[in-house]
């Protein structure tokens, strides 16, 4: 089994899992990115993951402070062409949540503003943070274009994108010449959501509607929130009145216990561990999906990276999803 997977349509060889930064510069000081950063590089990661607006929500830190820590971290090491460099832009301004940052100017300034905080001259995958469906799509896809024939973008994925809206820019950017997008991020792991991510309407996660879409196009996922809060580890570990309660209630109680109970009949047939199969539950799907952790220290990112290079069967990772295997029910 491989620790590494190709991104259908690029030539983007990125690690089976993805290091996510949300909290690097911030809640996850500098030198403690750096260890964590070291330690996912020493451990076969090569596919790290920011956002333009990480950080900014700390008035104390320099804006873009995730990406800042990264790009230190990459100039330090010399590593920037060892590693497959993800970030997002045009996200609302943190006090206008409801005021769309998808004009060319917004974008723009996005991709400039990343390039100087991570002290690069390319960006290999560049996200588009949120949609804005009032926008028109041809707009959004020519000011792709234009960063991606200059160089300073890579390739193009769209993040809390709705598949209607993934497929009219698909057209757009066909009619432009260009492949568009690569890559799709939304929220997704085994668990049920109740509804939107956060009970933010400008987010998405895989849904049926979704899952068929990747499944009709091969398009790659590369979901966020991957381990829903240690939900599953702290249910395993009988520590679930601990969690968070706002972080249990993004999810359908009975019907993600169902799937927990799932994934222990393949713990106990595998031998796997509960970090393993929750993962491994993502990077087993029928199109290429590369989850991102988001782990707090390098223990729980050490946990993660064991499940680099596990995979289930089809057959596993349907019973999972939902429940049906020939000859049982549970």
């Amino acid at each position: 089994m491989t620790s590494s997977v190709n991104i259908p349509s690029t030539n983007l060889i990125v690690s089976s899992i993805c290091l996510g930064t949300g909290g690097f510069g911030t809640s996850i000081g500098r030198d403690d990115a750096f260890r964590m950063l070291d330690t996912f590089f020493e451990l076969g990661g090569a596919f790290i993951d920011t956002a333009h607006v990480y950080g900014d929500w700390d008035a104390s830190v320099l804006r873009s402070a995730s990406e800042r820590v990264i790009g230190e971290w990459m100039r330090e090491r010399g590593v920037r062409d060892q590693v497959v460099l993800a970030t997002k832009g045009a996200h609302w301004f943190l006090d206008k949540p409801d005021v769309p940052r998808l004009s060319r100017q917004d974008i723009d300034d996005d991709v400039a503003g990343s390039l100087e905080a991570l002290r690069t001259d390319r960006i290999d995958l560049y996200w588009l943070h949120r949609d804005d469906p009032e926008r028109d799509v041809e707009d959004i896809m020519q000011t792709l274009a234009r960063h991606k024939a200059s160089g300073a973008i890579r390739y193009c994925g769209a993040s809390n994108w709705k598949p209607v809206r993934i497929r009219a820019a698909q057209d757009a950017a066909g009619k432009l010449g260009f492949a568009g997008f690569v890559a799709d991020q939304s929220l997704w792991n085994a668990g049920v959501p109740v509804g939107p991510p956060f009970g933010d309407v400008t987010t998405t996660w895989m849904d049926d509607e979704a899952f068929a879409y990747h499944l009709e196009t091969g398009m790659a996922a590369i979901p966020y929130q991957s381990q829903a809060y240690g939900l599953f580890k702290r249910m395993y570990e009988g520590t679930l009145d601990q969690m968070n309660a706002g972080l249990r209630a993004y999810y359908k109680p009975e019907e993600t216990e169902q799937r927990y109970d799932r994934m222990r009949i393949v713990m106990d047939e595998s031998g796997l561990t509960i970090t393993q199969v929750t993962l491994a539950y993502l990077t087993s799907q029928p199109f290429t999906t590369v989850p991102i952790v988001g782990c707090r220290n390098c223990e729980q990112l050490a946990d993660s990276m064991t499940a680099l290079s596990v995979r289930l069967t089809p057959e596993q990772t349907h019973f999972i999803r939902t429940g049906e295997r020939p000859g049982f029910s549970l």
